[in-house]
């Protein structure tokens, strides 16, 4: 619940409104697991909220820890029997957490392992919010925090849009995890509505967008979306976008070898994106055995990063992380899925 729902709810059940206040203390400061840990609360109101609600939900299916840089991946499942994945990144400027929107994915991007088998169902804000909040306790154990999140993880936030804005304003508010707007990004593979709308709304937050291919007929051979929003539109909205907002947009580019990754592929980027400020993300793609990408090789890359920067684009190659473990979003569900008798 949001803030101002939690208010709501405890008037209604004859509570004062600061009660709201701290119980998200209790949550999101001292990490409460159980309505009988907050002693501050009267004893029968306690009991009402044991009885109508609950703090955990989620259990830990397995896990996946990066021998090279730290990065733990966990997959969680959900009484109804689904699983979403969830990855704590340790940087050397803080703790980021991808946060999974949807289980699976409808949006058929065919480099990515999240949209294989489609989309299940939605996340709810509450369920992002566990996400959250599974990694953080990891965190405690070390006396660290969480320090920016992304909505990078399997599914697409726009097509969840009310229940990722609403977890947004849950682990922004400053009596819970106080995490800024500023350092939680939202990544899209480009629904115009939502960029719009997002736009409209004003948030700092900062937005990705997932491009991967500089023409039309390379990007719809890859990404469904495309054919619905096609670049011209999608650019539209990213210029728009800024003007709102007035902030720098991220384009995420997945390399593939033989595919997106010539010097004539960067020109045509370059062109694309020329008088936007933006930065370019380029992403070495992550093998997944169910398609059949080969990576760029490193000297392509660096000649790709080259001429873009020779273009006048802010470019930078992404650091990997996780690469010695289920690295690609979807991928982790899906071997643990394959498992199965």
């Amino acid at each position: 619940m949001r803030m101002d729902e939690m208010e709501a709810w405890f008037a209604e059940l004859g509570q004062p409104r600061y009660r709201a206040k701290q119980v998200y203390q209790w949550l999101y400061q001292r990490r409460a697991d159980s309505v009988h840990q907050m002693t501050n609360l009267p004893k029968a109101f306690r009991e009402r909220l044991a009885a109508d609600g609950a703090i955990r939900t989620s259990r830990e299916v397995t896990r996946q820890t990066s021998r090279i840089d730290g990065t733990v991946k966990f997959l969680l499942g959900w009484p109804d029997a689904v699983t979403v994945e969830t990855v704590l990144m340790r940087h050397d400027y803080g703790n980021s957490v991808c946060v999974s929107t949807q289980v699976g994915c409808k949006m058929g991007c065919t480099f990515c392992a999240s949209t294989l088998g489609g989309m299940i169902r939605q996340m709810t804000a509450g369920e992002m919010v566990e996400q959250l909040m599974y990694s953080q306790r990891l965190l405690d154990e070390t006396a660290e925090r969480v320090s920016s999140v992304v909505l990078m993880g399997s599914g697409e936030p726009m097509d969840n849009y009310d229940a990722a804005m609403k977890f947004i304003d849950i682990i922004n508010h400053p009596d819970g995890l106080n995490i800024g707007q500023r350092h939680i990004t939202i990544s899209t593979v480009g629904l115009v509505p939502g960029i719009i709308r997002l736009a409209d709304e004003g948030r700092p937050i900062t937005l990705a967008v997932s491009l991967h291919a500089p023409t039309d007929e390379l990007r719809s051979s890859m990404m469904p979306v495309n054919k619905a929003y096609p670049i011209a539109k999608l650019m539209e909205a990213c210029h728009y976008y800024h003007r709102k907002t007035g902030k720098r947009i991220s384009f995420e580019y997945a390399l593939i070898g033989g595919k997106n990754d010539s010097l004539e592929d960067a020109r045509k980027l370059a062109d694309l994106l020329r008088g936007l400020p933006c930065h370019v993300n380029l992403i070495p793609v992550n093998y997944v055995p169910e398609r059949n990408y080969q990576r760029t090789p490193k000297e392509q890359i660096q000649a790709f990063l080259k001429e873009l920067r020779a273009l006048g684009v802010n470019a930078t190659v992404r650091r990997e992380m996780g690469h010695d473990i289920a690295a690609a979003c979807g991928q982790l569900r899906a071997e643990h899925a394959g498992r199965r008798p």
